[in-house]
C-alpha cells in the first residue's frame, strides 16, 4: 500500500517503488512455484533438496543443525521437525554434537545421496526452465550484482556480514 503521511512517519512507497516490489514477488512466487512442482513430481520438497544438496557439498557430508537452520533462515526447531521427517525417509541420520550436548549433526546417508543424483538432472532443467533460459546473460549479471547488494548487512542488521 502506498500512501501520502505526516512527516516523520513511515516513507511509504511511491508507486515505482511499489511497482518494483510487487515484481519482484510475482518473480519469486512464479520461479519457486514452478521448481516446487518440478521437485515434488519426482518425491522432494525444495527443503529436502537444499538440505541434501547442502549435505552432500560439505566434508564427511555432515553439518550441524545449527549452521543447516541458519544457511536456510530457519528456526532449529522447525529444521529439526523437517529433519525428522527426512529421517523417517531414510535420506539422512542425525548424530550427536560432542561440542554441544543439545545439537547433533545432520549426515547424508547413501539413500539421501542417491535421492539427491536422481534429483539433479530434472532440478537443474526446471531451474532451467523456470528461471536460467528465460533471461539474458546482462540480466543475469544484474540479479547476481542486485543479490550481493541485498545480502550486505545494513546498519542495525543483527546478523553478521556474508
Amino acid at each position: 500500500m502506498s500512501t501520502t503521511s505526516p512527516v516523520g512517519a513511515v516513507p511509504w512507497l511511491n508507486p515505482d517503488e511499489e511497482r518494483a516490489w510487487r515484481a519482484f514477488l510475482r518473480v519469486m512466487v512464479s520461479v519457486q512455484t514452478g521448481t516446487a512442482r518440478d521437485l515434488a513430481a519426482i518425491g522432494l520438497s525444495e527443503p529436502d533438496y537444499e538440505v541434501l544438496s547442502t549435505l552432500s557439498e560439505r566434508a564427511g557430508h555432515t553439518s550441524s543443525l545449527g549452521e543447516q537452520a541458519d544457511k536456510m533462515g530457519w528456526s532449529r526447531s522447525r529444521l529439526s521437525r523437517h529433519a525428522t521427517r527426512m529421517e523417517s525417509r531414510g535420506l539422512l541420520r542425525r548424530t550427536p554434537d560432542p561440542a554441544d550436548g543439545r545439537g547433533c549433526f545432520l549426515v547424508l546417508t547413501a539413500q539421501g545421496l542417491e535421492a539427491l543424483e536422481d534429483a539433479a538432472p530434472a532440478h537443474v532443467q526446471s531451474v532451467r526452465r523456470h528461471f536460467i533460459d528465460r533471461l539474458t546473460p546482462t540480466d543475469l549479471t544484474a540479479i547476481e550484482q542486485i543479490a550481493r547488494r541485498l545480502e550486505e548487512p545494513q546498519v542495525g542488521d543483527d546478523r553478521p556480514p556474508t
